[in-house]
């Protein structure tokens, strides 16, 4: 009886059949990424991740890290050089505001002290401190030669401190007839006031006077019964133009 070779599907594959399978086999496997896990050592070592100093990885961190501390230095300089700027300027608005200020104040101040110096050259005062009427306007008697008294007496103790009642220019100062030692001044507003029986004269004529100003000493020169003042306003220079003195002063907001 005659054998026959087995065929087919039966038969065993030979060695080189099963090693061009292997071979097959591996790369489908390294081709889906399976063959990582079954590699050799050698090959494993070889897939493992290189470091950072082997990839240059480290000298570009280093390079963006500086980067970015240089820029924030940069705008923190910028920052601080922007404050800096804010705070100076502030300041120098605060300073400008201030000396604004001070002007206005220094400004003010001398607007007040030429208003407070017009209202005093403008004011009236007694021409004696402290005195009082001792002889009315127009009083009759023999003692004028008038026949009346042409102003008021002010008491006044002799060497008494008599002063021009307001602001005005002496027209005359000196011997006066039946006044004795008298001077008349123009006052600023157009009248005149006569100062009567003087011990002694302190201006002249053509000095300008402040309300308050010293003139003269009261004393009883010329027709006079005793030390006292003689005072008299007047519309002219001239005797005969007298005005009521007491209206007049109170006019001038003088207590009489």
């Amino acid at each position: 009886m005659a054998f026959t070779r087995a065929t087919g599907k039966h038969r065993g594959p030979s060695r080189m059949a099963r090693r061009s399978v292997g071979f097959a086999g591996a790369a489908t496997l390294a081709t889906t990424g399976v063959i990582g896990t079954l590699a050799s050592p050698a090959l494993a070592a070889d897939t493992e991740p290189r470091s950072a100093e082997d990839t240059g990885l480290t000298k570009v961190i280093t390079e963006d890290s500086l980067v970015d501390r240089l820029n924030a230095q940069a705008a923190a300089q910028e920052r601080e050089a922007f404050e800096a700027a804010a705070k100076a300027k502030a300041q120098a608005e605060a300073e400008r505001k201030a000396e604004a200020r001070a002007k206005e104040i220094r400004a003010e101040k001398e607007r007040a002290a030429r208003e407070a110096e017009r209202r005093r050259l403008a004011s009236f005062q007694l021409p004696v401190a402290g005195t009082y009427v001792s002889t009315g306007y127009q009083t009759g008697g023999s003692l004028w030669s008038s026949g009346s008294h042409s102003g008021i007496d002010f008491h006044a103790a002799y060497g008494s401190s008599v002063v021009s009642v307001g602001s005005g220019t002496v027209v005359e100062a000196g011997w006066g007839g039946a006044y004795g030692n008298n001077i008349v001044i123009r006052m600023n507003d157009g009248t005149f006031t006569q100062y009567g029986h003087l011990a002694s004269v302190g201006v002249h004529v053509g000095q300008t006077v402040e309300p308050g100003q010293r003139i003269g000493v009261s004393g009883s020169t010329g027709n006079s019964t005793g030390p006292h003042l003689h005072f008299e306003a007047r519309s002219t220079a001239e005797y005969g133009s007298d005005i009521n003195p007491v209206a007049y002063l109170r006019a001038r907001g003088v207590d009489v």
